[in-house]
């Protein structure tokens, strides 16, 4: 969330740089400054009606303590309408700080200048590419129709039990998710990242503190009668363990990871691009969130790319880095990569995971602080990656990996899965 003071100083700046994220509204912003000046006076007021009340409260125990209790006891009706003027102002203020509020949640986050203009994922900028595209056999088949052949996931089951999207994993699919996991988790905690296991459910609080509310509210899963959240992605949780927290500067950057599944209603059109476990209803992913000083969280996204880049490489994948354009980040992003790895069956490129800077628009929202050398306090940086979200890598690993008689399992991952090969 946008502060007012950097707004009013940098109207100009902001108008410009929002339209990189083709946002357009930009009346919103005058309708912040316009009821914060009311605010403003309003608070001026407010203050100048208390500062009375209390100087009229002296004065009556002055007169109280001098015999003067006829004076005191009309300065008392007084000051009995000083107060409840005060109170009305109070009452006036909340509902103007409400508005001013709900018009700010409204308003993105700044895009870096970094940031390629565009509409479309078409627009996103391709900065890096390696590995080798793999050489399939004449009998390769799509991962859907893998996990069939080999027993690996039951697609029909999940829809009997829960609905489309909720695949079951069997028999080595299910040991093959498992080994994944750990595999990611090992990797983070041996990169520094500390592991949590987070709870599945928010609160309201924690998913407006990540953004999560109230523009993804369609996309979530709801439990109404508690007000609670399934997680979208473990950053939620995670982040939102330094909500209302004040930081020594000396202890960032903080480094968590996670594994957890996650629930995303949006699963899209049926299409060979939303087949099998190209898009889920719940999937597995491991995540990793950094709270970082504002002036180190663009070398410190770097180094959460290069961490997801070498857990890739360790799996021998196909991937590219793409920098995402204005008109393809998320609301809350100020700076995205995204990883695609490259699906030699299906012949398209997967997105496995986005990395992105939030700079201090998430910790403004929750309140995530730190005090510096010298004792100020400033809002931190906030930064998540998924390091790595499992369906796509497991489409890959499979289609990319087959032969005419079974799929090879990576070395890196076979200490983890007990197994080198499905046949």
């Amino acid at each position: 969330m946008l502060t007012i003071p950097f707004i009013r100083e940098n109207k100009a700046a902001v108008i410009e740089r929002l339209a990189i994220k083709n946002f357009t509204n930009t009346s919103l912003l005058d309708d912040v400054l316009e009821l914060d000046e009311q605010r403003r006076l309003l608070q001026k007021e407010s203050d100048d009606t208390l500062a009375e009340t209390n100087k009229l409260a002296r004065e009556i125990g002055e007169m109280y303590k001098s015999g003067k209790a006829q004076q005191a006891n009309l300065l008392k009706e007084t000051n009995a309408d000083l107060k409840e003027k005060a109170k009305a102002l109070g009452e006036q203020l909340e509902a103007l700080k409400t508005q001013i509020q709900d018009k700010l949640v409204e308003i993105p986050n700044l895009p870096h200048p970094d940031v390629p203009k565009g509409r479309t994922p078409a627009d996103n900028l391709i900065v890096y590419e390696e590995g080798q595209m793999p050489e399939l056999p004449a009998s390769a088949v799509p991962h859907w129709d893998l996990v069939s052949t080999y027993k690996l996931i039951d697609f029909e089951l999940g829809n009997k039990v829960t609905g489309a999207g909720f695949p079951f994993y069997t028999g080595k699919g299910a040991r093959l998710q498992r080994a994944l996991i750990n595999f990611f988790l090992d990797e983070a905690i041996a990169a520094g990242y500390r592991e949590v296991q987070p709870p599945l459910l928010v609160n309201e609080a924690s998913a407006y503190g990540t953004g999560q509310l109230p523009d993804k509210e369609g996309q979530m899963y709801t439990i109404g009668l508690d007000k609670l959240y399934l997680i979208p992605t473990a950053e939620v949780p995670v982040t939102n363990i330094f909500r209302d927290v004040i930081l020594n500067e000396s202890e960032l950057p903080v480094r968590t990871t996670a594994y957890s599944s996650c629930f995303r209603r949006e699963a899209g059109s049926w299409g060979k691009h939303v087949r099998g476990l190209n898009r889920l209803h719940q999937f597995d992913k491991v995540e990793i969130v950094e709270v970082a000083h504002p002036e180190k969280s663009y070398e410190t996204l770097e180094k959460m790319r290069a961490h997801v880049s070498s857990v890739l490489q360790k799996l021998e994948l196909p991937f590219r880095i793409l920098k995402l354009c204005g008109g393809d980040m998320s609301f809350t992003s100020a700076l995205t990569y995204d990883f695609e790895v490259y699906s030699a069956a299906q012949q398209m490129w997967l997105e496995v995971s986005s990395v992105s800077n939030f700079e201090n628009f998430q910790a403004n929202r929750m309140k995530l602080r730190f005090k510096d050398k010298e004792g100020n306090i400033q809002l931190a940086h906030t930064l998540n990656g998924s390091a790595l979200a499992l369906p796509r890598i497991v489409a890959a690993l499979l289609e990319n990996n087959q032969d005419e008689n079974g799929i090879n399992i990576p070395k890196v991952l076979q200490q983890y899965t007990g197994f080198e090969r499905i046949d």
